[in-house]
């Protein structure tokens, strides 16, 4: 893994606000890991079991899961916005904050285009970006 330098371009903060627009949700296909704790947390909000909820929305992978996508690569809990917003994993809720995404200035700027939350609502601290770094599967 490829450290961050230790003067970042984001040392001000940045920040950041969901807009519901599912760009980050929908397109190419990827992989969103979902530890076994938050299969129970999903679980709990779809009023399913944790094997009923594993078995109809996720496979394995490495050590946990993956949520399974549509044929088109969109999330399968993306329906004109996500439907398990209150427990998304923890990949999905340090969207945008992730080391591919704020490797250099440059790679940050190619998100921008993607996501208009970016500039949007509260300030993320440095800190608080470098933690969400760290709890998001690499």
């Amino acid at each position: 893994m490829s450290e961050i330098p230790t003067k970042t371009f984001f040392a001000e903060g940045i920040r950041f606000e969901c807009t519901d627009c599912g760009n980050c949700c929908t397109g190419a296909p990827g992989i969103v890991e979902i530890s076994e704790a938050e299969v129970e947390t999903l679980a709990e909000l779809l009023n399913l079991s944790v094997d009923d909820c594993a078995a109809r929305y996720l496979e394995p992978y490495e050590d946990a899961y993956r949520i399974i996508e549509k044929p088109n690569g969109d999330c399968i809990f993306f329906e004109e916005r996500c439907t398990i917003y209150s427990a998304r994993p923890s990949q999905c809720r340090t969207y945008p904050f992730w080391l591919q995404n704020l490797r250099s200035k440059a790679a940050w700027q190619a998100i921008c285009k993607e996501c208009p939350g970016i500039g949007l609502g509260r300030l993320y601290t440095e800190t608080e970006i470098l933690d969400g770094i760290e709890q998001t599967p690499q």
